[in-house]
């Protein structure tokens, strides 16, 4: 069943994962767009890139498990759980094959279900993520996710008196003190995380899937090594908190497109930063990234 705001509650091993669908009916007339959201994301950070795609697409995004409305999953996390879950999606609502988009930790998530079912994908785009290398064994992953994603992360330990104090701390984050995400975007994607009662509020994001799904991304493999099917990689000059190192080097994603230059195409989105390029200035060529897959087969 499908609620008023476009939710649909899709059952996954562990629990009930949370969809929305905006946009065209999913019956086949219009192109489908399945998206997914980064490590301590939810679905509403696609919002800017659905509005400029418009009625001509159908457009699916869930709260991965152990976030937002799917937070209740008892696990397991993984990116091998994330796809399955991707594919439950696509059975549960009859869509055959459609575009992959996946921002950040969501790209690493889209990547992997693309290397598992290629034949549910008309094309992959990967949003400032999806490309790891190899972490040295003598490093403590869980020190090297808590220093990549920093504030992001110690939320998820906070408390908040009010939603007008949870939009604040949004606010105030380096990455989005240029204005270039539409405040009323940054206020519904906040709120959408937010669970309790004043107070006592705070993030839905549950810190056990962040830890398990942060540790697999980093030392399973890189799935976006066996992709076959045709995909653009969006890289952002800028970082998590809006500093001049990118999440991903110049010559990673080189060296990944050049493994297979007939299918693997990267774009450097011009003056955003890891947030950004999804839900601020970037949206567009994202939007864009995806038209290209736009036609019918």
């Amino acid at each position: 069943m499908t609620t008023a705001d476009g939710r649909i509650d899709i059952p996954v091993t562990g629990g009930m994962l949370a969809a929305w669908h905006r946009g065209a009916p999913t019956d086949n007339s219009a192109p489908v767009v399945f998206a997914a959201h980064g490590i301590t994301g939810n679905h509403v950070s696609w919002a800017p890139v659905q509005r400029l795609l418009g009625d001509q697409y159908a457009f699916i995004a869930t709260d991965l498990r152990g976030r937002g409305r799917s937070n209740e999953i008892s696990g397991p996390f993984g990116m091998a759980a994330h796809s399955d879950d991707q594919l439950a999606v696509l059975d549960h609502l009859g869509i055959d094959r459609a575009v992959i988009v996946g921002h950040s930790m969501g790209a690493h998530v889209m990547a992997r279900f693309t290397a598992d079912h290629p034949d549910r994908v008309r094309g992959l785009v990967l949003v400032d993520g999806g490309l790891s290398r190899p972490v040295p064994e003598n490093v403590d992953v869980q020190a090297m996710l808590e220093a990549v994603l920093g504030p992001a992360l110690a939320r998820l330990s906070q408390s908040f008196s009010s939603r007008h104090e949870y939009h604040e701390f949004w606010r105030k984050h380096p990455a989005f003190g240029n204005g270039d995400v539409e405040d009323a975007d940054l206020v519904a994607y906040a709120d959408h995380d937010l669970i309790g009662e004043p107070p006592s509020m705070r993030s839905s994001v549950r810190a056990d899937a962040v830890a398990d799904d942060g540790g697999d991304m980093f030392t399973a493999g890189d799935p976006a090594q066996r992709l076959t099917v045709d995909t653009v990689l969006l890289r952002a000059p800028r970082g998590l908190f809006d500093e001049p190192t990118p999440l991903i080097a110049e010559d990673l994603a080189a060296e990944w497109a050049a493994q297979r230059p007939a299918q693997r195409k990267v774009i450097e989105t011009d003056d955003v930063n890891h947030y950004t390029i999804v839900m601020g200035k970037g949206a567009g060529s994202v939007a864009r990234a995806i038209s290209g897959y736009g036609a019918h087969p």
